[in-house]
């Protein structure tokens, strides 16, 4: 009899001990998972904090260069890519990178709507030459029209509206109104990944209409000015503008492009989209910032819109 409590009580015993080993490692765990979190939540702020360093850093850097020079190249400091700048949080070595881009280098999607509040003509159509140089289907600037134009009407002979949008799964109606970024031309009927992908990096969606800076848009934006620029005048215009810009844009561009398109290109800017990347440890902070700089008189650069993770 003793001896069978003798067995009991050690098995009491053992199983005290494996419930306290248990509990210990369930302990030690749960510490470790909750410094974890703490530090990634300290790391992600201090992330957020550096990005936004970064922004006022290039906000004066948008206001030194106005106050400098009343043309706007790729010549100048605010296009080159930042150097990688260190950080130390918590002993933890990190980085800070990113760059600026001029939007008005790009096609702005919302020029596709005039003042008046219908499809702007011109605007169509160096839409459609773009997508014909990037080999795309020129249809899409018809939808793209009529995604943003304020009727219900289809455009002919590319338009879509409600009753194409509708029979989609999901369903989902056509916005009828300026877009605030490009990602929505997702929704496109018949715009796909592929597609996107290769018109993204030359388009925008900005406030309201804004001109085409000639000294910073890429060849294929330069091309679709006019039906009549070949790839050979857009790489002399490339190489012409490379020493700091054009000098006079309306004289340069006169005999090149026709004179609706002529009023809407110069060679300074005010929209420009700031991409931060910080990285500490495991934990990245990817920082988008679109900011406007008034080229009146105050020169005031203000973000207008921010974001996370994507654009």
């Amino acid at each position: 009899m003793i001896r069978r409590q003798s067995g009991v009580a050690l098995i009491t015993a053992l199983l005290i001990v494996a419930l306290v080993g248990t509990l210990t490692a369930t302990l030690a765990f749960d510490n470790a998972l909750d410094l974890r979190r703490t530090m990634t939540q300290i790391f992600h702020d201090e992330g957020t904090q550096a990005a936004y360093g970064a922004e006022n850093w290039v906000s004066t850097l948008l206001r030194d260069d106005a106050r400098d020079s009343d043309n706007d190249h790729l010549g100048e400091i605010w296009a080159a890519e930042f150097p990688v700048l260190p950080i130390e949080s918590q002993s933890v070595q990190g980085a800070l990178t990113g760059e600026l881009e001029d939007l008005q280098g790009r096609f702005n999607v919302n020029n596709l709507i005039g003042n008046n509040g219908d499809v702007d003509p011109v605007a169509l159509e160096q839409l459609r030459r773009l997508l014909v140089i990037l080999e795309l289907d020129p249809r899409f600037a018809g939808l793209a029209a009529d995604w943003l134009d304020a009727d219900r009407d289809a455009g002919f002979p590319d338009g879509a509206e409600d009753s194409i949008y509708s029979g989609q799964v999901p369903p989902y109606l056509a916005a009828n109104q300026p877009v605030t970024s490009i990602s929505e031309l997702m929704a496109l009927e018949g715009m796909d990944k592929a597609t996107f992908d290769a018109l993204a990096p030359y388009i925008t969606a900005l406030p309201g209409r804004t001109n085409i800076n000639v000294n910073t848009a890429p060849a294929a934006v330069l091309q679709s000015l006019d039906e009549s620029l070949s790839v050979s005048d857009v790489e002399g215009l490339i190489s012409e503008r490379e020493d700091g810009g054009f000098v006079d844009v309306e004289n340069r561009f006169r005999t090149l492009v026709a004179p609706e398109m002529l009023e809407r290109i110069d060679g300074t800017s005010s929209f420009f989209q700031l991409r931060v990347v910080v990285q500490i440890a495991t934990v990245r902070v990817n920082y988008y910032s679109l900011l406007y700089r008034d080229t009146g008189g105050s020169l005031e650069v203000v973000p207008i819109q921010r974001s996370f993770g994507t654009i």
